[in-house]
């Protein structure tokens, strides 16, 4: 699953890093819950929660059906 979730996130990637942002995978529980922490300008973005519940989890969710819920920590 950790494959997958790569490679989910490499297609969300290009959109964070034109805002001067970026997403690093750093887990996932066996809960399907992945913990991501934005970098760059996404990690103090105001926009960051929707960024990262209506881009990063939905796409993560579409591709990784085993994905339950994305949060970011620090």
């Amino acid at each position: 699953m950790r494959e997958q979730i790569e490679a989910a996130l490499n297609k969300v990637r290009p959109m964070l890093q034109r805002d001067g942002g970026d997403v690093e995978f750093v887990d996932v529980t066996e809960g399907g819950v992945v913990q991501v922490r934005l970098k760059g300008a996404c990690g103090g973005c105001p926009m960051a929660t929707m960024t990262l519940k209506n881009g990063i989890e939905k796409i993560l969710k579409e591709q990784v059906p085993e994905v339950t819920q994305v949060i970011a920590i620090q």
